[in-house]
């Protein structure tokens, strides 16, 4: 019964996640997140779609945790390496986005971005449906060398942030504070949307229970 429940929140998050990215690229000559750099970067460089350099590395990133410890990889990790990179060139494609302007302006569309992509990466993993690759890829790098999460993210990143730059791509201050922004705003989601998960499906277990 839980899945009635879950499965909307999972797909509803990935949607707003993706379109947050899509958002924050709108805007890219301010900064966006080290991967979104590097598909971009690579994109400009060998051409083919952003979001399909997204769904390339994210297939990659799933089969890569698969050797190292399958425990982080399901379906639901599958499903957000091919509907979020699918996602981002549909949202390009449609362009119903706000349009680059002024600094300040420009400014509040990224953090606009960055909000979104908190909020659906927080609906998402409240599902438990499936983590997202590179969130994956990261536990289980953490488990296998016994290092904190938070340190093997900054080395990753650091090293996707290094391949991106010498590729060219778009790289300014809000590359940098990126995921301080988003950890906290993807944190308070997560939160709410467990919350609301175990309301509704313990709403629903009453009402089968009662029938």
């Amino acid at each position: 019964m839980k899945l009635k429940i879950r499965v909307p929140f999972f797909i509803m998050g990935l949607i707003l996640f993706s379109y947050g990215i899509v958002v924050a690229i709108k805007v890219k000559y301010l900064g966006v997140h080290p991967w979104d750099v590097l598909n971009i970067a690579l994109y400009d460089k060998f051409g083919m779609t952003i979001g399909t350099w997204n769904v390339i590395f994210g297939i990659m990133l799933v089969l890569v945790t698969l050797l190292i410890d399958r425990t982080y990889v399901n379906i639901g990790t599958f499903i957000n390496a091919l509907m979020v990179g699918t996602m981002v060139d549909f949202f390009l494609w449609l362009d119903v986005l706000p349009q680059a302007s002024t600094l300040i302006f420009d400014i509040l569309i990224l953090l606009l971005g960055i909000v979104i992509m908190g909020i659906g990466g927080g609906m998402y993993n409240a599902a438990r449906i499936g983590s997202g690759p590179r969130d994956g890829f990261m536990l289980a790098i953490s488990i296998k060398l016994g290092y904190s999460i938070s340190r093997v993210r900054i080395i990753v990143e650091s090293i996707v942030l290094v391949i991106a730059i010498l590729l060219g791509g778009p790289v300014f201050i809000f590359t940098f504070i990126y995921t301080f922004i988003q950890s906290p705003i993807f944190q308070a989601a997560y939160k709410v949307c467990t919350r609301w998960i175990e309301k509704l499906s313990g709403s629903i277990n009453k009402k089968v229970i009662s029938m």
